[in-house]
């Protein structure tokens, strides 16, 4: 019952027991101090124990050769290999899916161990097993894994040896962390590390029993603080804000007005307003926690540059990127004089720096500030620690920018790696790693693997979260849009409804999120040509914007490019060129000159000039947005291969067919090298030159061309795709002037 509970992190059970664990362990550190001292000269001083067990394959996968190994509950073995794997034959039951498993431990009783442990035959029920029971959380390092079979049973056998913190570098430095991050009394740590773990509903329930029994106020401050960090993990923030102000009501009355306690408080409700989407609120509870600091702790105190980053991270979602950029060089300047130069949150301030970076548009500076990041917890952490898998999703995300999809993809595949290894099979970063993996395939073309990815990411949140958990909205949302580029519209503006009717319900009513929600659903209507709907959602999004963000935010100019685009595709082009010069206008004030969201603001305003027939106006804009290009993007990123299908499509429309086919040529060239063999954005280059050719009285040679686009819609559209009607209708008008 009591190894169920530890194995389960049952928490009431656990409660419940907490004498006999202590008792137990101090049981087995009585003994294992006698057994020691009785050692002569002739006692054999290693031995070698066996634990059977049968095993899902998922938990046998996370074994590494070289790694480390930690059993969670007390660990009870035998010197008896026979009795081992009578075990193993026990737990494989018919058509069971498991695996059997022999630990073959070594232990060399000389060495000081990381945990106690001692013979108990004469205190077992089976005293034929020839019992070893070690305390909770013994380590040991994993030395081999081979199959093996015995009697007619397969079981992979796994050598062990038992671990010395004090001669394991890697284990040292493991214990050292967990012990700066798990702080408290003894069920206060529990909580913590349950909520390390991502069990933030069995950390929940833990903290709530502690706060039934709580003997005096500080404690119950320290339950609810706890509780408030739970809720907001678990985007509850309206009660998160709750339990953070009744531990900061707490601590109000107890403590002075400058204790470092309180700009704990103020620190943590600035995250959730953060979170809210609030942030003006967030940046003032973020000062309030910066001035107890400045007053409280000497200039150059960590704590300080944990301050600074949290304002910059408010910075960043305000849109505002230079005072992100301030505030984040700050935090890593006091950083590099108060830690070693390999501490881990030098790598997270390196981290921050290259979001925003990132969000400039600023590529090669955002990777090589990540790369840093990398380099640091590599040295500083064990090999498959979270952090670790954040820092490859980031490198990944800037890959995912720069259109290198394999390189992004190769990333985050790695992130994934390592977050099944580190975190329970349905923590919700294992579903952000699926979600961002969804991500590229959707940029690849590749839809039914980024539907595929997504929907795991889903199935994820679902077991994990809440169900109005703003994550599970952003999964629908991304549902939505490999539905959007698929062209079935109508599951698309589902998923998108799906999304919206969640984050009504988390969100506050101006969160910048729901005005992402109305802006993709009248992406939607444009595409389906309702463009009145479209209009109506653009403009709710803009709403919403206008109050939540500050004047000159890029998502503000996302609005107005948006709108500009309905009036295009009405054929109401002064007014499409007054919203899409509003929104070049903002990203020139928010933006580094040559960001590509600039460079997309420019082909706007080319497609507009393009089609009122003022063709050197058009071109002119759109070399504009290649010159922008060529700076920022490597130079086989789709976004050129578009710039150059924009100038052909002018130079096709002034008559000038030969250019008009040499820059359709260099967009297939660079969309070849990089984009998948069937992705829509090929077909659409061999449709443009098989039209050209067309043009040029080139009739073999344009069926040619037209025919590759169509066999490639087909195989990549759903077969109703408007598309594919388009190359179909293409070529009939080919063959018959033929």
């Amino acid at each position: 019952m009591l190894n169920k509970a530890l194995g389960k992190l049952q928490v009431e059970t656990l409660l419940k027991m907490g004498i006999v664990i202590r008792d137990l362990h101090r049981n087995i550190e009585k003994l294992h101090a006698e057994q020691t001292n009785e050692m002569s000269d002739g006692t054999t001083k290693e031995i070698t124990v066996y634990r059977g067990k049968a095993m899902t394959q998922e938990d046998f996968n996370k074994i590494k050769q070289g790694g480390l190994l930690s059993f969670n509950n007390f660990l009870s073995t035998s010197t008896d290999r026979t009795v081992a794997i009578g075990f193993i034959q026990e737990g494989l039951e018919p058509n069971s899916k498991k695996i059997g498993v022999l630990f073959k431990m070594n232990i060399d009783r000389s060495i000081t161990s990381s945990s106690p442990f001692a013979r108990i035959n004469q205190y077992s029920y089976f005293k034929k097993e020839n019992e070893i029971l070690f305390s909770m959380h013994t380590v040991f390092r994993v030395h081999q894994i081979e199959e093996k079979e015995h009697d007619g049973i397969k079981f992979w056998r796994v050598k062990l040896t038992l671990t010395n913190a004090n001669d394991d570098q890697q284990l040292s430095t493991l214990m050292k962390r967990i012990r700066q991050e798990i702080t408290g009394t003894g069920w206060q740590k529990m909580g913590k590390l349950l909520w390390k773990l991502g069990e933030n509903h069995k950390a929940e329930e833990l903290y709530n029993m502690l706060l039934n029994e709580a003997s005096n106020e500080n404690d119950e401050s320290y339950c609810y603080h706890y509780l408030g960090m739970i809720k907001n993990d678990l985007g509850q923030y309206n009660e998160a804000i709750e339990f953070y102000q009744k531990s900061l009501d707490i601590k109000e009355k107890t403590l002075p007005p400058n204790h470092p306690d309180l700009a704990s408080s103020y620190n943590n409700i600035g995250l959730v307003y953060k979170n809210m989407g609030e942030y003006s609120k967030a940046l003032t509870y973020y000062e309030k926690d910066l001035e107890i600091g400045l007053k409280a702790l000497p200039p150059n105190h960590p704590d300080l540059a944990i301050s600074y980053g949290n304002i910059g991270s408010v910075y960043r979602n305000m849109g505002e990127y230079s005072k992100a950029l301030s505030s984040y060089e700050r935090s890593l300047a006091i950083r590099k004089i108060a830690l070693p130069p390999n501490h881990p949150d030098l790598a997270t301030s390196y981290n921050n720096i290259g979001n925003v970076y990132k969000d400039m548009g600023e590529y090669s500076k955002a990777l090589s500030s990540h790369e840093r990041s990398l380099e640091i917890r590599k040295i500083a952490l064990p090999p498959n620690h979270p952090d670790l898998a954040a820092s490859y999703l980031n490198i990944g995300l800037v890959y995912n920018n720069m259109g290198e999809y394999s390189k992004a993809l190769s990333s985050y595949e790695r992130s994934l790696e390592i977050w099944k290894i580190a975190l329970p099979s349905n923590h919700p970063n294992l579903a952000a790693s699926y979600n961002n993996i969804g991500m590229v395939y959707d940029n690849m073309g590749e839809y039914s693997k980024a539907l595929s990815s997504y929907e795991r990411s889903l199935e994820i949140q679902k077991i994990a979260l809440p169900p109005n958990h703003p994550d599970l909205a952003a999964s629908y949302n991304n549902i939505g849009m490999v539905y959007d580029n698929m062209g079935e519209y109508s599951k698309a503006l589902s998923s998108y409804e799906r999304s919206l009717e969640i984050k009504k319900i988390a969100l506050p009513p101006h969160h910048p999120l729901l005005a992402s929600s109305y802006n993709n659903i009248g992406n939607v209507y444009a595409k389906m040509g309702e463009y009145s709907k479209a209009l109506s959602s653009y403009e709710r999004s803009l709403e919403i914007r206008k109050i939540a963000l500050p004047p000159n935010h890029p998502h503000l100019a996302s609005s107005y490019n948006n709108i500009g685009s309905v009036y295009y595709n009405m054929g109401e082009y002064s007014k499409a060129l007054s919203s899409y010069e509003r929104s070049l206008e903002i990203k020139k004030i928010a933006l580094p000159p040559n960001h590509p969201d600039l460079a997309q603001s420019y082909n706007n305003i080319g497609n507009v000039y393009n089609n009122m027939g003022e063709y050197s106006k058009a071109l002119s804009s759109y070399e504009r947005s290649l010159d922008i290009d060529k700076k920022v993007l490597p130079p086989n990123h789709p976004d050129l291969a578009s710039d150059y299908n924009n100038i052909g499509e002018v130079y096709r429309n002034m008559g000038e067919y030969s250019k008009a086919l040499s820059s359709y040529e260099r967009s297939l060239e660079i969309f070849k090298i990089a984009l998948p063999p069937n992705h829509p954005s090929l077909a659409t280059s061999y449709n443009n030159i098989g039209m050209v050719c067309d043009e040029m009285g080139e009739y073999s040679k344009a069926l040619s061309f037209l025919q590759k686009g169509l066999d490639i819609r087909q195989k990549s559209l759903p077969p109703n795709h408007p598309d594919i009607a388009q190359s179909k209708s293409n070529i009939e008008d080919v063959k018959k002037k033929m």
